[in-house]
């Protein structure tokens, strides 16, 4: 059985991911590849049926406790010497620390999600790894959103989105933008390669593959993941 294990005072506190799940039982996830749509259906379906709405990258860790030392990649881009050190990572080094990121994460995620979901239905977009939504999620809860390599890739910068707008302008500001805008794709290629994606594809999760960026399916896609979610039943 996989369990949550804490230090405590130098001692193990030890919780079973069974009281996990049951205390996450009124939370929805939605994880997967970039550019497959995930912030958009957890924004719709927060808006539709009123739930509480976490979207990409929400803020679930609490400001003044914790060190680098402690969360070493969490406390990453504030210790780095400036974001042309970040956009020019190696593939293999952004990946580990993308990896490496969502692992430090999950425990902050998970005690949050725990604490407001007590009060209000949640949708999440999270990157909880799908080993620990295994663990803590039943079938009905998680839906896996999916997009080709050169999908997600291509169109990484196409969105109206200011972070991927900040991210550009500091690829711009660099000596040789072209070849730091090559070298940052790799790292997305990196991410979203099909070692991955075949993961999340054989997750045994519900999963969604979105392979057309023309034609406007959000309100077809919407009816399939309310409809897996049980939301349409009131649940």
């Amino acid at each position: 059985m996989c369990i949550i294990v804490y230090n405590v005072g130098g001692f193990h506190l030890v919780i079973n991911n069974k009281l996990i799940k049951h205390y996450l039982k009124n939370v929805l996830f939605i994880n997967g590849t970039a550019y497959a749509g995930k912030s958009t259906m957890v924004k719709m379906l927060a808006e539709k049926y009123d739930l509480l709405h976490c979207g990409e990258n929400y803020n679930c860790v609490p400001e003044g406790i914790f060190s680098p030392e402690e969360y070493p990649n969490i406390f990453y881009t504030k210790l780095m010497k400036n974001w042309q050190e970040f956009v020019n990572r190696t593939p293999d080094d952004y990946n580990r620390w993308v990896v490496e990121c969502s692992k430090e994460y999950e425990e902050f995620e998970i005690t949050y999600l725990i604490h407001m979901s007590q009060y209000k239905k949640t949708i999440v977009d999270t990157n909880i790894s799908l080993e620990t939504l295994k663990e803590i999620a039943d079938y009905n809860q998680v839906v896996i959103m999916l997009s080709p390599q050169s999908m997600s890739v291509d169109n990484f910068f196409a969105r109206d989105d200011s972070e991927k707008k900040f991210l550009k302008e500091q690829i711009m500001k660099t000596n040789d933008p072209e070849k730091t805008m090559n070298n940052f794709l790799e790292c997305m290629a990196k991410i979203n390669s099909q070692e991955n994606y075949d993961k999340w594809a054989n997750s045994g999760f519900f999963t969604i593959v979105r392979n057309d960026i023309i034609k406007d399916i959000k309100l077809e896609t919407l009816e399939i993941i309310e409809k897996h979610f049980g939301l349409k039943k009131g649940i």
